[in-house]
């Protein structure tokens, strides 16, 4: 039966603040375990994580990621020492695979591949958290990929790493090393446990909308018949020199649901960003993005947030129906939190999605991070959204 525990911390220390959180997480003196699951924001010097986790941890496959600021069950960090970390015991009941040189034309492929592994490892696998490179694949198709194996059945969640939200590099950590295009998947088997999805996001399409008139894959070389990169900020009144980073916080680019979806989603519109541009003016989308999409620039409507995430976690609950939450896994978008003072305030935000979830006031263990993208379903399929607060809670049935 799988056990999870978590810790997170802002020390400045890479070796010292891995030290902490497994010390915090396990207890002082016990702290080797199966799995360890890393967030670190870019600060952090990554070899010196994976050596001391391996020192702590020996026992332990260990896995991490880059991104822009965490959240654990102690709350909300957004520096440039933020660490985060989920360890996990029982390892008949989890594989983990890898894949590296992922990027936008072989994402079917490698996440296949990487699926392959996993099933190979453990053929119980029922549930998949993954944590892909953030800049330039196509998010769609690692979901395509994975379920070329396992089956549209088995839920994937999870994110895509991230840098200091600028969509120059990010980072995946495996076992021992470093790389910055690669794929890591963690697979769970343990037969008592269902993982419970969603996401919301709240922000409002404007305007009218851009339609891709040329694209390749995942890349747009042309909107409204003009080069993508410099419609696409022209319509975002900043300067063709304007950089993804530029871009990031005021650009999410929305495409329309059906009904169905929509009524389930509470929003019109599925959201994506743009992370990537090249040198001739195309820009790298999320997902594949076929001529003829319309594609609408959007807003946030801070109301719509705050409401839209009470309405979320109402839904939530009702799913998880009184069962034991042993986990959650979150992946979560800067751009979302209360406005003030020039800054996205994230706290009260946290705090509404954190109370419906916990217990006699204890907040289960609790792995979260801001990222460039995050992975959970919508009308029943496995879905990739941008810009949203996404939440994973892994449920145990109590009589199990």
């Amino acid at each position: 039966m799988l056990q999870f525990f978590s810790a997170s911390t802002r020390m400045v220390n890479s070796r010292r603040a891995i030290a902490e959180c497994l010390e915090a997480a396990l207890g002082e003196g016990d702290t080797d375990c199966d799995l360890v699951i890393i967030h670190a924001s870019l600060g952090h010097d990554y070899p010196a994580l994976l050596a001391e986790t391996r020192q702590l941890a020996p026992s332990a496959r260990v896995v991490g990621n880059s991104c822009c600021g965490i959240v654990g069950r102690e709350g909300v960090s957004e520096s440039m020492k933020d660490l985060a970390i989920m360890a996990v015991r029982g390892a008949s009941e989890m594989a983990v695979a890898a894949v590296d040189g992922i990027y936008g034309h072989n994402s079917f492929e490698k996440a296949a591949e990487m699926a392959a592994q996993l099933k190979a490892a453990n053929s119980g696998v029922n549930m998949v958290f993954l944590m892909a490179s953030g800049i330039d694949i196509a998010d769609d198709r690692c979901i395509a990929g994975i379920e070329s194996v396992f089956g549209p059945q088995v839920t994937i969640f999870g994110a895509t790493s991230a840098d200091n939200m600028k969509g120059i590099a990010s980072f995946q950590m495996v076992d021992d090393q470093v790389f910055e295009h690669a794929a890591y998947a963690v697979g769970f088997a343990d037969p008592s446990l269902e993982v419970i999805t969603q996401a919301t996001h709240g922000f409002v399409a404007v305007g009218e909308p851009l339609v891709v008139t040329r694209s390749e894959g995942n890349r747009i070389l042309e909107l409204d018949g003009r080069p993508a990169w410099g419609e696409y900020t022209r319509r975002l009144a900043l300067p063709e020199s304007a950089s993804c980073g530029d871009t990031i916080p005021i650009g999410a680019l929305a495409e329309r649901l059906s009904p169905e979806l929509a009524a389930e989603y509470g929003n019109d519109h599925i959201l994506r960003v743009v992370t990537k541009r090249d040198p001739d003016g195309a820009m790298h989308y999320a997902t594949t993005c076929p001529e003829g999409t319309r594609l609408w620039l959007t807003v946030r409507d801070e109301d719509r947030i705050f409401n839209d995430m009470d309405r979320m976690m109402d839904q939530m609950v009702a799913r998880i129906a009184g069962r034991e939450i042993v986990a959650v896994f979150h992946a979560d978008c800067l751009a979302r939190g209360r406005f003030l003072f020039n800054r996205v305030m994230k706290e009260e935000l946290v705090g509404r999605m954190q109370f419906p979830l916990s217990h006699d006031g204890q907040v289960p263990p609790w792995l979260g991070m801001y990222g460039f993208g995050e992975f959970a379903r919508l009308g029943g399929d496995n879905e990739y959204h941008n810009y949203t607060t996404a939440i994973y809670a892994l449920c145990r049935d109590q009589a199990a």
